[in-house]
């Protein structure tokens, strides 16, 4: 097959996993996909291509804008999409990182085998769900006022370290070390402000959970031993992201974007990749109030992380350090950063905008973290509740295809109203039980959401990564308890 016709959308084979939309008309660059058939099959059926396409307008992209393997329609930009976009004369746009700002994950490992854990699995999953706040609105392991809301907005991780949240050697195994240099909480509103202080320290709803795992596949030993992996060890996975404080900051710049320059989204074909030109007041505020949002999304991480080693103390009867609960790594997904790329053979400072992709440096990068720089960054990709997740490492590839990017996750295949009337949350909890895996949630309703069947097949998103050199395999985890908002 030499070229993929998707109705409206017709993308052309350049190589195996990699399909082009060429550039015409209005098109600033071309598009690319990567993607098996198979995976194209699912991409295809929903706007996807569409936006990935409508996103090349944005002014600046260069060389190509990219859809993940898991790719799925989102507003405006597509979830999954990368674009590298000239940080000079091209622009930034909040849309285009998304309303959950630095939505990421989190992998904590622990000296834990899985024989240690069984017959503690109902024991351990009611401690979490007990420790760590979840569902929509309020509640956080800190609420607090808005001063301390701007403390943790410009300083980050940090704060947390001072506050007696989180280590020295957390804050060396976050990217960025957990702090945006650049964050300036002036920049946020007061009423992502308010929307954030009850809020420090929580899960959420949807996607975002917490997960015990266990290490059932190593596939790159000497890398697996850097990152501390062992097959049967124990690992804790934390995804979400900077809450009620995220979405107001994004819906406050998009409006602000719309307001100031209505020539330039009236002239896009979707308003949501609304953007500020690059260089204008107005993409730098933007830029300072998204560094704060990041601060605040790590800290509510290691906020949770802080009561997960306190669940583990509890059921275990050992301190965390004994445990050996030390951070793997903490990587964002949803986030728009100045970084320098080849284009054309000349170094570049790009707004690289990775919404649903993670960033995947290859070993030498600088800004991997000392610990891993000989073997590169690690990459967390989670699955469902009923399948794998997957531990990578940038591959070398990356910086060349995808701006230093790969995928995010397993990418949903069906709507959250779909899900509900398809599944019931109830049997969903009782058939993973059946299988070790134990849930909780907030209702029913969540579990039937985030039911393994509206998920595309982890095991192939990332053998479309592997197959590329974007990012390569280090080990493969299974669930073994999970709680939802």
């Amino acid at each position: 097959m030499t070229t993929y016709d998707a109705g409206d959308v017709t993308l052309r084979k350049v190589r195996e996993h990699v399909w082009e939309i060429p550039q015409e008309g209005d098109m600033g660059a071309p598009a690319r996909v990567l993607a098996s058939e198979a995976l194209l099959d699912q991409i295809s059926d929903d706007r996807t291509l569409q936006q990935l396409k409508n996103a090349t307008r944005l002014p600046g992209v260069e060389k190509h804008a990219i859809c993940m393997p898991d790719g799925h329609q989102g507003y405006g930009f597509p979830v999954g999409g990368v674009a590298g976009i000239d940080a000079e004369n091209g622009c930034i746009s909040p849309g285009s990182v998304g309303f959950d700002i630095n939505c990421g994950v989190r992998m904590v490992r622990t000296n834990l085998t899985y024989e240690d854990i069984a017959g503690h699995e109902r024991e351990l999953v009611n401690e979490l769900f007990d420790g760590v706040p979840s569902g929509l609105g309020g509640g956080g392991v800190v609420e607090t006022d808005v001063e301390t809301v701007e403390a943790v907005l410009d300083r980050g991780l940090d704060w947390a370290r001072e506050a007696g949240y989180a280590t020295a050697e957390d804050l060396a195994h976050c990217e960025d070390e957990g702090q945006r240099e650049e964050a300036d909480s002036d920049a946020v509103s007061k009423k992502a402000k308010d929307r954030g202080k009850n809020q420090l320290g929580s899960l959420g709803s949807g996607n975002h959970f917490l997960e015990v795992q266990r290490v059932t596949d190593v596939f790159r030993e000497a890398v697996a031993e850097a990152y501390g992996l062992a097959e049967n060890g124990i690992v804790v996975l934390i995804h979400c992201g900077s809450r009620g404080l995220g979405h107001q900051v994004c819906t406050d710049y998009v409006r602000r974007v719309e307001e100031a320059y209505p020539e330039l989204v009236d002239d896009l074909p979707d308003k949501d990749l609304a953007y500020a030109p690059a260089g204008s007041d107005l993409a730098e505020e933007y830029y300072r109030a998204m560094g704060a949002a990041i601060n605040f999304a790590w800290v509510n991480r290691q906020l949770i992380t802080h009561r997960t080693r306190e669940a583990f103390e509890e059921v275990f009867d050992s301190d965390s350090e004994d445990l050996g609960m030390a951070l793997l790594y903490d990587v964002a997904h949803n986030i728009a950063k100045k970084e320098v790329h080849t284009v054309d053979g000349e170094d570049e400072e790009l707004y690289v905008h990775r919404k649903g992709a993670t960033r995947a440096f290859p070993a030498g990068r600088p800004e991997v973290p000392r610990a891993y720089r000989d073997v590169g960054q690690p990459v967390i990709i989670p699955g469902s509740m009923g399948a794998g997740s997957y531990v990578l490492r940038g591959g070398e590839s990356s910086l060349g295809q995808t701006f230093g990017s790969t995928a995010h996750g397993a990418g949903r295949t069906m709507s959250r109203t779909q899900a509900k009337q398809d599944f019931w949350g109830e049997d969903i909890r009782d058939e993973l039980e059946g299988q070790k895996v134990f849930v909780k949630a907030q209702s029913g309703a969540t579990i039937a959401e985030e039911a393994p069947g509206v998920y595309k097949d982890v095991d192939e998103v990332v053998m479309v990564s592997e197959a590329l050199g974007i990012g390569d395999t280090v080990a493969r985890t299974f669930p073994v308890c999970n709680i939802k908002g």
